[in-house]
């Protein structure tokens, strides 16, 4: 199997649309179609990656706050990392943290965050096969009606996508442990430390 590319993704969607691919973003035998993908692409993307968490696109890191506090509400501010999508977790699984994102940042009342984050994956040869057929099916949604004019096109891609989109996320949740519900000391104490 060849390796995927933003390039090569956007390239299957437009053969999917029946249309003539893209040998890059700035494609002159395909200016319209390069131009169109370039632009769609790093939206649709992100946007893909933010809606679960995918395993290929999880990261870790500890943040030191910044050299300013905020105003009030929390005693620290830490700048979010380059490549931020979403939050997974802030703490550790042990010891879960109030915290409040802001803009670039993340506002708390600790010293050191731990955090846990969807991060941008700009490297498709990284992705799951599932992922790059999703963000196939999503470019080929977005390029649908802009490249046939068809809108019954473009529904029928939309649905494809969504049924594609609950099949792969539960096959990516398989693969993660099974988690527990909420902080098991406060279950024991309202419901008897006996289990």
């Amino acid at each position: 199997m060849a390796t995927a590319t933003g390039v090569s993704i956007c390239s299957n969607a437009l053969l999917m649309l029946g249309s003539q691919t893209i040998n890059d973003f700035a494609d002159q035998m395909n200016l319209d179609r390069a131009k169109l993908c370039a632009n769609l692409y790093p939206t649709i993307r992100d946007d893909m990656l933010r809606q679960h968490p995918w395993n290929c696109a999880i990261k870790r890191v500890v943040l030191a706050p910044d050299a300013v506090a905020p105003a009030f509400g929390y005693q620290q501010s830490f700048e979010l990392p380059a490549d931020f999508l979403r939050v997974l977790e802030v703490g550790s699984s042990d010891v879960q943290i109030d915290y409040l994102v802001e803009g670039r940042a993340i506002q708390a009342n600790t010293t050191v965050l731990e955090l846990r984050y969807v991060f941008r994956n700009e490297v498709e040869s990284t992705w799951d096969a599932s992922l790059v057929s999703l963000v196939t099916l999503a470019m080929a949604a977005a390029l649908a009606y802009p490249i046939t004019q068809s809108s019954a096109l473009q529904q029928s891609v939309e649905q494809k996508l969504e049924m594609a989109l609950r099949k792969a996320r539960a096959v990516d949740g398989q693969e993660d442990p099974p988690q527990t519900l909420g902080d098991e000391r406060l279950l024991r104490a309202r419901f008897g430390g006996g289990w």
